[in-house]
C-alpha cells in the first residue's frame, strides 16, 4: 500500500507545490472515510490540492463556488416540471459525485451550509419526501477562508464537527514558491495512478488496523483531559474520539502497518481535535497550539494527566 501512496503523493506533487505531510493528511481522510476543511487566506492551493487528489484517485468530482446568494436546491438539486411527462422530475445537484469541492463554504449563508448536514453525515439526501443515495465513497473536501474576512459567515459547531480534520496549508517554503513564480503555463493537470479496486481495498485496510490496548488507554487519557482540564471550555465528545481513531488507522495504514502506534495518533491530532474544542481563555483563535501543549503534557505510556 506504501508504494500506491507514494505514486498519488506524486502525482499530486505535479500540480500541488505544498507540503507533502499535508498530502498524506488529506489522504489519509479520505481513506478514514470522513470529510476535509480546508482553512486558509485565498491562493495558497487549497482548491488545487483539492482537485489533484480527486484526479489522482480517477474519483468522478463536482467544484461547487459558494457565494452568499447560493440555495439549498443548488446544491441538492430539485424537481422541475417536464411537459412531456406532465410530472414533476428531479434534477440532481452537484452533491451527486464522488468527490465535492465546495470551494469558499462559508461564503454561503448558514441556511446553505446545512444542507450539506446530512449528506456528510450518512451520504445520503432527503429531498421532496423521498430519501436519495448519494455515490461511493462520497467525500467533501471543503476551503474556507478565515473569519476575518468580509462576507463571511463562521459555520455552525455542528458542521464543524461533520469535518473529520481541519488542515491549514500554509505560504509554500521558499523552493516550492520559486517553481510556482517560474511556471510559464497553466497548473499542470493530474492523471488517476490507482483505480477504483485499490482504493476499495484501502478502505478495507484501514478498517482492519489493529487498535492495541495500550493505544486505546492513550486516546482516553487525551480524551480525559480535554474533558478536565481547566485549559478547556469543551472537550472532545465521543464522535470526536472516533475521528481520532479513524484518522490515526489511516495514517498508520498509510504508513505501510497493520498496527496502530502512538505516534499515528499524535500526528493527526490538531488537524482532527483543533476545530472540536473551545479553549478556556477565548472563545475564538486558533487551538492547535493547546492540542500541542496537550500532547506534550499526557505521556503515550501512561505518565502525566
Amino acid at each position: 500500500m506504501r508504494e500506491a501512496v507514494e505514486r498519488i503523493v506524486n502525482a499530486i506533487a505535479t500540480s500541488f507545490l505544498g507540503n507533502r505531510s499535508q498530502v498524506e493528511l488529506a489522504l489519509a481522510c479520505l481513506l478514514a472515510g470522513g470529510h476535509l476543511l480546508i482553512e486558509d487566506l485565498p491562493g495558497l492551493g487549497k482548491t488545487t490540492l483539492a482537485r489533484a487528489l480527486a484526479r489522482a484517485l480517477g474519483l468522478e468530482h463536482t467544484r461547487l463556488q459558494f457565494t452568499s446568494d447560493l440555495q439549498p436546491g443548488d446544491i441538492l438539486g430539485l424537481s422541475v416540471f417536464d411537459q412531456r411527462q406532465a410530472a414533476f422530475v428531479f434534477q440532481p445537484g452537484p452533491i451527486f459525485t464522488q468527490v465535492l469541492l465546495a470551494d469558499e463554504i462559508n461564503r454561503a449563508t448558514p441556511r446553505t451550509q446545512s444542507a450539506l448536514l446530512e449528506a456528510m453525515a450518512e451520504a445520503k439526501v432527503s429531498i421532496d419526501g423521498e430519501t436519495r443515495v448519494l455515490p461511493q465513497p462520497f467525500f467533501v473536501i471543503a476551503t474556507q477562508n478565515p473569519a476575518f474576512q468580509s462576507g463571511t459567515y463562521p459555520l455552525p459547531e455542528s458542521q464543524l464537527d461533520r469535518f473529520l480534520m481541519r488542515l491549514s496549508l500554509g505560504f509554500p517554503e521558499s523552493d516550492a514558491e520559486r517553481s510556482l513564480l517560474q511556471r510559464s503555463d497553466a497548473t499542470p493537470e493530474v492523471a488517476a495512478v490507482v483505480d477504483n479496486s485499490w482504493l476499495q481495498d484501502a478502505l478495507v485496510r484501514v478498517r482492519a488496523v489493529f487498535v492495541g490496548d495500550s493505544v486505546l488507554d492513550y486516546i482516553q487519557r487525551l480524551i480525559a483531559h480535554t474533558r478536565t482540564s481547566a485549559d478547556f471550555r469543551v472537550g472532545l465528545s465521543p464522535r470526536g474520539g472516533m475521528a481520532l481513531v479513524a484518522a490515526a488507522r489511516a495514517m498508520a495504514a498509510i504508513a505501510g502497518r497493520d498496527h496502530l502506534l502512538p505516534e499515528d495518533v499524535q500526528s493527526v491530532a490538531v488537524p482532527v481535535i483543533a476545530h472540536r474544542i473551545q479553549s478556556a481563555a477565548t472563545f475564538t483563535g486558533d487551538h492547535e497550539d493547546l492540542v500541542n501543549g496537550m500532547l506534550e503534557r499526557i505521556d503515550c505510556v501512561g505518565r502525566g494527566d
